[in-house]
């Protein structure tokens, strides 16, 4: 993978630091979470709000300038995709009323329909037995 530029890691972690009260509502929830999350990941020349790297889950809370920034947001999702990440993008005012239920949104987006399996399966119970048993 390359590098990030120098400038991208900078701004990451300025936009770390000066998050909205929307993005500290969410994070706030998503933090102890499996699989881990991070916040204001550099991919590409794109800065993802929070982000799952083991599922490539990238989360993006919208303000109202992202109204005005149809195609461009497009474009982001577009390229995130090819790299193999989802995109799940929600407003700031639905993560302002319920963060929790946001938070539980992403959080089963993330589940396995089909369940989860033993680590360690059991072995076949099929073979020959002894002789003079």
């Amino acid at each position: 993978m390359p590098r990030v530029p120098p400038a991208l890691t900078s701004k990451a972690c300025d936009l770390r630091n000066s998050a909205t009260a929307e993005e500290r509502a969410l994070w706030q929830r998503l933090r102890h979470a499996r699989p881990r999350f991070t916040r204001q990941l550099p991919v590409g020349r794109y800065i993802l709000d929070l982000a799952c790297r083991t599922a490539k889950v990238a989360i993006e809370i919208d303000g109202s300038q992202h109204i005005e920034n149809a195609e461009r947001d497009g474009a982001r999702t577009v390229f995130l995709e090819k790299l193999g990440w989802r995109v799940m993008r929600f407003w700031n005012s639905e993560v302002r009323k319920n963060p929790g239920g946001v938070a539980e949104a992403i959080l089963a987006s993330l589940v396995d329909p089909r369940g989860p399996t033993h680590p360690q399966p059991l072995p076949s119970r099929g073979g020959s037995k002894k002789e003079g048993s």
